[in-house]
């Protein structure tokens, strides 16, 4: 509608070049601001107006910035072809940009052919006309497609707002509800501080009454006194009386008998008077009397208790004293038992004294007896070439000879032979035998070696030489050192040895526990696949109180939940009520340290003491049958776990390093994008509601801190998307190769292939050993392979923090042979020296691997890791004129150097060219070396950094960008992953 309202411009054909270009560069800036010059280079390349050059400057040009500029650029290109150039500018802004050709030209667009120039066929113009429109109804489609995402998406945003606004209300209730339940409770709570008070105040009164009781008591008891004073003085009264009665009657005189009647009379009436006592005085005696009865009653009651309170008293004295003396006859025997173990424990030691002596002495022995048997074979070799040097003579004197002299020779040739046979049997009169723990090598396996080794080199009949001697030399030799590498130091019953599943020596002794139970080496895969086989030590040590339980394990994890990882040990949360883990009593809180179980006829082991929650419910989910558990009660560690869980200061009992080796990108449910060769820390490894996922977080460069958290796919899912990002990457450099382009080689790393080694094992899984069973079938699968090469998405890293400057290492090799030296010259750097040895120390060094690189080859002056120490001391970074070859060895010796590795195109070479000169070396063989040594990088067990082609432009800036880069390097942590080969 805004087309049809534009009135109509001139005539493009009548216009000259001038008026054309006059009219786009009127309107230059808005022709700068609205296109994109890669929509109207492909048109403008089918006019034949630009060039492929031109295409390949203007997009690729560093020095145009943005878009703006390009076009612009691109304007000028067009107004060197003139009407032609201006022509199809317009053209290409009519079908592309209609618009904005309308607000150029001030004519309508307009796609009939009569309104084009004619610059490309008609042909050509229809298929160019069919892809843009094809390529637009393309754009529509996926705009209409993004358009549909976004209404879904806003419709489930919605959704959730709802659902929000539902739990808001919800809120909003609950927030009422709690404020009644508050007023309701504080109304409660005034209600019982009122009855705290009327039950202050019925106390006070009930301790008055007490009180007035008490003085009623007081006053009854001063009465009843009186009463009986009273009582007894009329008794006496009465006595005397009847005394002065008789009296009277005896001696009666008639003048005294009134008056004794008068007082009889008058004692009468006290008399009457005392008798006579008050009611109210009757009843409060009669009250008195009842309550003396009842507390009499009450005494009586309590004498009875306090009876048979003193005779339980007694006989828990009798008891308290029969105890008291078995526990002093106890304690007299545990102090003999004591005084026993120290004793023994004294002999003990005094005799492992004497057993580290022999064993010394018998090392000894062995290394002497070994230098005299290769001594031996140095003798015997040489006796062996002269054997073939006389063979060859008697061949050719019997050629020329006659045949007298035929047999005269070889008759001599036979004394020679049995003279030279004699002497070798006099030299090797009596080979040693290899001194051996026997209480760490199963004694079949020596057997068996030791026969095989009966009929190898080392016998007492000396051959001829021939490849099946010297094939026979080199498999001894190669069995005697696998037996020196055993570790026969490690003793008793509380070790349990784990065999090496899988490896490649086939004639390895196995190890044994020191109960008898021998371990089988070759683990059948039918089982389980290779690469879920965690290296361990060969002998682990099992501390604690351990019980073990047998049980039926069907079904094992619906029988009880754990919880926990390879943090905090796996423990038994819940036990399933009837099952039958809940009727051999396993309880909460315990640890659950191996499970040992049976499939397919052979005894398996899983080790879980230090396994992730991941790999134990994995390991427990395998269980079938009959199965015994070795548990370990730990119940207050359980108790810490639980309390952490409910605090949220940790999700799990999981925690360790791994270094990422391929990149993921961001996904939905919080998965984090990480790059390669980024550092994780791993916290859980089930998370509730996905089982293929782990918790992790980035890592501070400098600090061991948490930093963005969210989910990766775990183990064996990264390896599918590894392996599906390795097949991507190869069919994307076959189509590259075909349509003859070329990959650019700064382009950021995508995976890095590390694979488990020779082990063929996964190291973040548990360990399952195959125990030798009843059965004696031969294995069904004689064909798997002893070893396997399976990828690592993921390898387990352990954080150092070096405490002195590290060394520094430059790679491509040729490149850093150039730079060292001017890098040492900056203060806090300097270069390593060689040293030269003497040729006994160059052997002693050479043997303790402390020679890092031969400076010349066939003289003594080599690179020591003393040399390197030497200047480490100081305080400042060592720089070293190495290669690759020395990072393992420096990593032996706990020596972490920063490894710098600097890019290089044609381009960067071109700019040393003439440094490269001064050390004969040229470009061809500086970018060859930066090539063969750019893939070493991804075997190394740690990190290193990458300098990018293009950030610095001369030796100087490199020097300075190096520098800093040196000084970052060394703040951070450094990342070493556990070394599979």
């Amino acid at each position: 509608m805004a087309g049809e309202c534009v009135p109509e411009g001139p005539d493009l054909g009548d216009m000259s070049e001038e008026e054309l270009w006059e009219l786009i560069n009127d309107n230059r800036h808005r022709i700068s601001l609205g296109v994109r010059p890669c929509i109207l280079i492909p048109y403008l390349r089918q006019a034949r107006v630009l060039a492929e050059m031109d295409e390949d400057e203007i997009l690729s040009s560093h020095n145009l910035t943005n878009r703006s500029m390009r076009t612009s650029y691109m304007l000028d290109l067009l107004k060197t072809q003139g009407r032609n150039g201006a022509v199809a500018l317009l053209e290409s802004l009519m079908i592309h940009y209609p618009i904005l050709y309308t607000q150029v030209t001030g004519r309508k667009p307009s796609t009939e052919p009569s309104r084009f120039s004619g610059l490309i066929k008609y042909s050509e113009l229809t298929e160019y006309l069919v892809r843009a429109v094809t390529g637009m109804q393309k754009e529509l489609q996926e705009a209409r497609c993004e358009a549909s995402k976004m209404r879904s998406h806003c419709a489930s945003l919605e959704l959730e707002v709802r659902q929000i606004m539902g739990l808001e209300e919800k809120s909003r209730d609950l927030q009422t509800e709690n404020e009644r339940m508050r007023r309701h409770l504080c109304s409660l709570q005034r209600d019982v501080t009122k009855l705290k008070e009327e039950k202050c105040d019925l106390y006070m009164r009930y301790t008055a009454a007490i009180e007035e009781k008490s003085a009623v008591n007081m006053r009854l008891h001063d009465l009843n006194l009186q009463i009986y004073q009273l009582q007894t003085e009329l008794q006496k009264a009465q006595m005397e009386n009847e005394f002065q009665k008789k009296c009277s009657l005896r001696s009666t005189s008639p003048a005294d008998t009134p008056q004794l009647q008068e007082e009889v009379r008058r004692l009468r009436c006290q008399l009457v008077k005392v008798e006579k006592l008050d009611p109210a005085r009757e009843d409060i005696l009669a009250q008195d009397l009842a309550e003396a009865i009842d507390s009499q009653v009450e005494l009586a009651e309590q004498l009875r208790c306090y009876r048979e309170e003193n005779e339980q008293l007694l006989t828990d004295k009798q008891g308290l004293l029969d105890q008291k003396e078995c526990l002093s006859l106890q304690v007299q025997q545990l102090t003999l038992d004591c005084k026993m173990h120290q004793q023994k424990s004294t002999v003990i030691q005094s005799q492992m004294k004497e057993l580290q002596a022999e064993r010394d002495q018998a090392y000894l022995s062995r290394d002497e007896a070994q230098a005299m048997i290769a001594r031996i074979l140095a003798e015997k070799d040489t006796l062996r070439c002269q054997l073939v040097e006389l063979q060859e003579q008697v061949f050719s004197l019997q050629a020329k000879g006659s045949p007298r002299r035929e047999r005269t020779n070889f008759d001599k040739t036979e004394m020679d032979w049995e003279s030279l046979r004699s002497s070798c049997e006099e030299s090797i009169s009596c080979p040693r035998r290899r001194l051996c723990r026997m209480d760490a090598i199963n004694p079949m396996s020596l057997t068996s070696e030791w026969e095989d080794s009966t009929a190898s080199v080392r016998s007492r009949n000396p051959e001829p030489p021939s490849p099946e001697s010297f094939r026979r030399r080199e498999e001894a030799l190669y069995t005697d050192s696998s037996l020196d590498t055993l570790d026969t130091d490690s003793l008793c019953e509380d070790f349990v040895f784990i065999p090496d599943v899988g490896s490649e020596d086939k004639q390895t002794p196995r190890l044994f526990s020191c109960k008898g139970s021998s371990i089988d080496g070759s683990v059948s895969r039918s089982s389980y696949p290779p690469f879920l086989m965690r290296s361990r030590p060969k002998a682990i040590r099992v501390n604690g109180r351990v019980l073990s339980i047998s049980l039926q394990g069907e079904a094992l994890l619906s029988q009880l939940a754990v919880v926990g990882g390879n943090k905090t040990g796996v423990f038994v949360h819940q036990v399933t009520e009837g099952s039958a883990a809940h009727t051999v009593g396993i309880s909460r809180g315990a640890q659950i340290v191996e499970v040992k179980y049976e499939q397919n006829q052979k005894a398996l082991r899983m080790v879980l003491e230090d396994s992730t929650l991941e790999e134990a419910m994995w390991a427990l989910g395998q269980v079938t049958g009959l199965c015994h558990l070795s548990l370990r009660p730990r119940q207050d560690d359980y108790e810490a776990l639980l309390q952490q869980l409910q605090s949220s200061e940790t999700i799990s009992g999981d925690s360790f390093y791994v270094r990422v080796n391929m990149s993921l990108s961001a996904g939905p449910n919080g998965t984090l994008a990480v790059s390669c060769n980024d550092i994780l820390h791993v916290t859980n490894t089930r998370p509730a509601g996905t089982e293929d996922s782990w918790c992790a977080s980035q890592v501070h460069p400098c600090q061991l801190l948490d930093l963005q958290s969210g989910t990766v796919p775990n183990y064996y899912r990264a390896q599918r998307l590894l392996i599906r990002a390795i097949e991507d990457m190869s069919f994307q450099t076959n189509k590259s190769r075909k349509a003859g382009r070329v990959v650019d080689q700064n382009k950021q790393k995508v995976v890095r292939i590390v694979g488990t080694g020779r082990q063929g094992r996964n190291p973040l899984w548990v360990s399952v050993d195959e125990e030798n069973t009843k059965s004696t079938e031969p294995s069904g699968d004689t064909s798997a392979p002893k070893s396997c090469l399976t990828l690592m998405p993921y390898s387990l890293v352990t954080p150092l923090f070096p405490p002195i400057c590290r060394p520094v290492l430059l790679l491509p090799t040729i490149l850093g042979h150039s730079l060292n030296k001017k890098l040492a010259d900056w203060q806090g750097f300097e270069l390593c020296e060689p040293e030269v040895l003497s040729a006994s120390e160059h052997a002693a060094r050479l043997q303790r691997s402390e020679i890092l690189e031969e400076f010349e080859q066939g003289t003594h002056c080599c690179y020591t890791l003393q040399s390197v120490e030497k200047v480490m001391k100081k305080g400042i970074h060592c720089v070293l004129p190495l290669g690759l070859d020395c990072v393992r060895r420096l990593h032996r010796a706990q020596i972490y150097p920063i490894i710098i590795f600097i890019g290089l195109s044609a381009r960067t070479a071109r700019k040393l060219k003439s440094k490269l000169q001064r050390h004969s070396q040229s470009e061809e063989r500086l970018l060859a070396c930066s090539k063969s040594e750019e893939p070493l990088l991804d075997k190394l067990p740690c990190l290193y950094h990458s300098v990018a082609p293009d950030s610095w432009s001369d030796q100087a800036s490199l020097l300075t960008l190096l520098r800093s880069i040196i000084w970052e390097e060394q703040k951070k942590i450094v990342w070493v992953e556990h070394d599979q080969w």
